[in-house]
C-alpha cells in the first residue's frame, strides 16, 4: 500500500480528509505528536496511541546524530526501533539547523553544522536529507529547506527561498531515482517569510513540482498571530485541493483552530508537551499554571470535561503536589493531559467540518478560550531564538 489523500468534506475553507500510508490511515485535520528522538517524552507508544494520536513526527537531524541512520536501518527501521506501528513523518532537519545559529553555515550545497552533542562537523545537502529519511523508513518525509528568521531583509528571504526551490528540485529527483516514491511520500515546502509576493512565488514554484503533499514552512519564528494566520491562509489557498497541506511547527490551540479555518490539514509542534513539563496545562478557557498555590486545595479534577487519565483519576491538588515535589509522574500526567486536549480538539474540529457547523465551533471556542498574552509569547520566543544564536 502506497500513499494517497482523499478530501472527504469541506465547510468553508476548513477541510476533513484522510491520509493513506503503508502504516495505516490518518484522519485530518491532524496533529502530529512530536517524538523528536524516537520518543514522545515520558510516554509509551501505546499511551500516545490511546490519547488519539494516529501519526507522530520524528526528526532526522537528531536521529542522524544519535544513534545514526545506519544503526536504525540495521535494527529494522524507525517503526520497529521505537515500537510505533502507525504512520511516521520525519522532518529533514532544516529547521534544527536554522535554530543552531552560529553553529551552522548555509551555502548552495547544503547546511554545514557542528553537532550540539560533541561539536563534530557535519553537512546536510538535499540528497543526503532524502537518503537519511529513506534509511529511517518514515511514511512521509520532507525536502531540505532553508528556514529564515523573522525580521530579516527581503533580499535575505528571497535568497533563502530560491535556495529552497533549488533544493526541492534536487530532493524530488533524488527521491524519484531511489525507487521509494511509491511507498514513501516526499512533501515540498513553501517559504517566503512574511512577504506576500514571495509566498505567492514560492507556492507557484513548489506546486509546479508534483509532490504528493505540500508544507508551509518558515512560520512560528517570531511573527505576530495576525501575520501567521494571514500567511497560512494565503498559501493554503494556492495549494492543490486534492493534496494534503501541512503547516510546520504550529500547535497552540488557538492557532490550530484558526489555521484549520484557513484550509490547513496537518500540524506539528513541541509546544503542548514542552509547556506541560513546566506545569502549563490547557483547558477550555485557556492555559493554566498548575504550580500556582490556588490549586493546592482543589479537590476536583483540573478539567472536569477532560477524559485524560489524570483528570479521570486525580484532583488538581494532587497534580499541584506532584509538581511541587518534583515527581516524575507530574511530567507524565501533564504531557498526557495536553496531548489529549490537542488531539481531542482536532477530533472535534473534524466532526464539526463534516457536520457543516465549523463556524459555530470556531465561535464557541473563542467564546470560552483566552490565549496566552501575545507580548509574553513573543518575548519567550525571542529569548529562545537568541539563546540559539538565531
Amino acid at each position: 500500500m502506497g500513499f494517497s489523500f482523499q478530501l472527504q468534506h469541506t465547510d468553508g475553507e476548513a477541510r476533513a480528509g484522510e491520509l493513506v500510508t503503508p502504516h495505516g490511515n490518518v484522519s485530518t485535520p491532524a496533529f502530529m505528536s512530536v517524538a523528536t528522538q524516537a520518543t514522545v517524552k515520558g510516554l509509551l507508544p501505546e499511551e500516545v496511541e490511546s490519547l488519539g494520536a494516529e501519526i507522530v513526527l520524528c526528526n532526522a537531524y537528531h536521529l542522524y546524530l544519535r544513534p545514526g541512520v545506519e544503526a536504525i536501518a540495521r535494527l529494522g527501521g524507525l517503526h520497529r526501533f521505537m515500537g510505533w506501528s502507525r504512520p511516521i513523518l520525519t522532518d529533514s532537519g532544516g529547521y534544527q539547523a536554522f535554530s543552531m545559529g552560529a553553529l551552522r553555515k548555509v551555502d548552495e550545497d547544503g547546511i554545514r553544522f557542528r553537532s550540539h552533542i560533541d561539536g563534530s562537523e557535519h553537512r546536510f545537502g538535499p540528497e543526503l536529507a532524502v537518503a537519511n529519511q529513506r534509511g529511517l523508513g518514515a511514511d512521509i518525509i520532507m525536502c531540505l529547506d532553508q528556514c529564515i528568521a523573522h525580521g530579516v531583509s527581503k533580499d535575505e528571504v528571497r535568497r533563502a527561498m530560491d535556495r529552497t526551490h533549488r533544493w526541492a528540485e534536487v530532493c524530488y529527483q533524488t527521491h524519484q531515482a531511489s525507487g521509494a516514491a511509491d511507498e514513501q511520500a516526499l512533501f515540498g515546502i513553501v517559504q517566503g517569510g512574511a512577504f506576500a509576493d514571495l509566498r505567492d512565488e514560492s507556492a507557484r514554484h513548489i506546486t509546479g513540482i508534483p509532490f504528493p503533499g505540500y508544507a508551509i514552512g518558515g512560520l512560528a519564528v517570531g511573527e505576530s498571530k495576525a501575520e501567521l494566520y494571514q500567511i497560512a491562509g494565503q498559501v493554503a489557498a494556492q495549494l492543490p485541493q486534492d493534496k494534503p497541506r501541512y503547516l510546520m511547527g504550529v500547535g497552540s490551540p488557538e492557532d490550530l483552530v484558526e489555521c484549520v479555518a484557513r484550509g490547513v490539514d496537518m500540524f506539528d509542534c513541541v509546544l503542548p508537551t514542552r509547556v506541560a513539563r513546566n506545569g502549563a496545562l490547557f483547558t477550555r478557557t485557556g492555559r493554566v499554571d498548575i504550580t500556582k498555590r490556588k490549586y493546592a486545595d482543589q479537590a476536583e479534577p483540573l478539567d472536569e470535561d477532560c477524559d485524560c487519565y489524570g483528570c479521570r483519576n486525580f484532583s488538581a491538588a494532587y497534580l499541584w503536589h506532584l509538581f511541587r515535589a518534583k515527581e516524575l509522574l507530574a511530567l507524565r500526567l501533564a504531557t498526557m493531559h495536553n496531548l489529549r486536549f490537542i488531539l481531542r480538539l482536532m477530533q472535534e474540529m473534524r466532526e464539526a467540518i463534516i457536520d457543516d457547523r465549523f463556524n459555530d465551533f470556531q465561535r464557541g471556542f473563542w467564546d470560552a478560550y483566552r490565549p496566552t498574552d501575545e507580548a509574553a509569547r513573543q518575548d519567550q520566543k525571542n529569548k529562545w531564538l537568541k539563546a540559539r544564536g538565531g
